[in-house]
């Protein structure tokens, strides 16, 4: 609250030395981290089955995330193309290596931001569920504070 009869000052971004951000230029960032979420998720749980020696399918992953099985073989095509899955008829799934290098990336940023939220008090159920939203939308530098507060 300012004090009745002066008047602050406010610094425009500009003047802050901060660059404004467009709303255009907000959404299209914003557009960009949903297409890499589901090449983080999909990249991450793939890692996982295949770490604890269960076969990678499509019909496992539609089953994890709750999706049709039309709708998750439709990512995995898209992610093969990009260069992230092996994916062949009738195969178990694989990870190229930079889909492992995205699933490895993206395990560790939500290990942070679990660790984080545990550390300023969040149950253990609650930061592993909000985890998964802020893991791929929070900038590299709120991440590496997030790290530090959470002694990571």
């Amino acid at each position: 609250m300012r004090p009745r009869g002066k008047k602050v000052a406010k610094k425009s971004a500009k003047q802050a030395g901060a660059k404004p951000v467009s709303s255009a230029e907000h959404h299209r960032v914003l557009r960009k981290q949903h297409e890499s979420e589901a090449a983080q998720d999909y990249c991450e749980v793939i890692a996982e089955l295949l770490d604890s020696g269960v076969e990678a399918r499509v019909g496992r992953i539609a089953e994890r995330f709750g999706l049709s099985h039309v709708t998750v073989s439709r990512v995995v095509r898209r992610l093969a193309r990009e260069g992230y899955i092996v994916a062949h008829a009738r195969a178990p799934l694989g990870l190229t290596p930079r889909g492992r290098a995205l699933a490895t990336e993206a395990r560790a940023r939500h290990e942070v931001v679990v660790a984080f939220l545990r550390a300023i008090g969040v149950d253990e159920r609650t930061a592993q569920a909000d985890a998964e939203g802020i893991e791929h939308h929070v900038s590299p530098a709120t991440l590496r504070a997030m790290a530090r507060v959470a002694g990571k």
